[in-house]
């Protein structure tokens, strides 16, 4: 058994003996702080780092996800501490590096900075047991770790600026309905098996191609269309330069599947043939 963190009590823990990794504060609501992150991104460095592993999952609790930002951590800060420390940017420096898909499956609540880190996932899936929601407005502040910027992109503006505006929640069927969410399940544990199981089916592609994937969809967030279309095109050609694409293809003719088209692996570019799905 490999331990990303120090000790089961650590916020954040891990064990690669069923590759499962999961934020672990029940008794703070999975309160998210500068060290649980610290310990989140050292994970997820380590999971992305492994050439086997082909897609990750992010969870919490059954009962939360995670509550929002730790209240004890933040509530004496001034100005000056807050904008030289560069507060809670941190949070969200190590998660859009990273080049691994990495599925969120969401049961409970996810309220605040919790919120802010399921859209950081590049797919979200929940219960009808989540809610979501960024209630910063009643604290006196905002939210800072990219909810207003994500949650706008995602669910549209006027949507966005009414839940930020109100701290109001959102649930479950709503995140779905709105586009948020990619699925909705009914139960936590149908939630969670869903997301390994698309983990799965993505681990079982082209590495090469995934990354190259996920990096177009994600530039549709940036660039105007024509800039996006452009770039995308340079990548879709490519990928004509790997041996996974020779390789799907032959696959595709020949009705072989893709894992029995060869026995090596391209992540270090030679052939991909099968990765493994890690669940966070």
């Amino acid at each position: 058994m490999k331990i990303f963190s120090s000790a089961h009590r650590s916020p954040v823990w891990a064990s690669v003996c069923g590759s499962s990794v999961t934020l672990n504060r029940p008794r703070a609501l999975n309160a998210l702080s500068t060290s649980l992150f610290r310990e989140l991104n050292d994970a997820l460095r380590q999971m992305d780092d492994d050439k086997s592993t082909g897609a990750i999952v992010l969870t919490g609790g059954e009962k939360v996800f995670a509550a929002g930002a730790d209240i004890k951590e933040m509530s004496h800060l001034t100005f000056s501490e807050a904008f030289n420390s560069n507060f809670i940017a941190s949070w969200s420096a190590t998660i859009p590096g990273v080049r691994t898909p990495l599925i969120a499956a969401v049961n409970g609540h996810a309220l605040g900075g919790g919120c802010e880190l399921a859209l950081m996932a590049d797919i979200i899936y929940c219960s009808t047991t989540a809610s979501f929601g960024q209630p910063e407005i009643k604290l006196g502040i905002i939210p800072g770790a990219g909810g207003s910027q994500r949650l706008a992109k995602a669910i549209g503006k006027s949507r966005a600026m009414e839940i930020i505006l109100t701290g109001k929640n959102f649930s479950g069927a709503e995140a779905g309905q709105w586009g948020l969410a990619a699925r909705v399940f009914d139960t936590n544990d149908s939630c969670i098996q869903g997301a390994i199981d698309t983990a799965e089916k993505i681990a079982k592609m082209s590495g090469v191609a995934v990354k190259a994937a996920k990096e177009v969809v994600n530039k549709s967030q940036d660039l105007p269309l024509r800039d996006g279309l452009e770039y995308e095109r340079k990548v879709f050609h490519s990928l004509f330069g790997s041996r996974d694409q020779k390789i799907g293809t032959y696959r595709d003719i020949q009705n072989v599947p893709f894992s029995n088209a060869s026995n090596e692996d391209t992540r270090d570019g030679r052939v991909y043939t099968e990765g493994k799905a890690g669940v966070v």
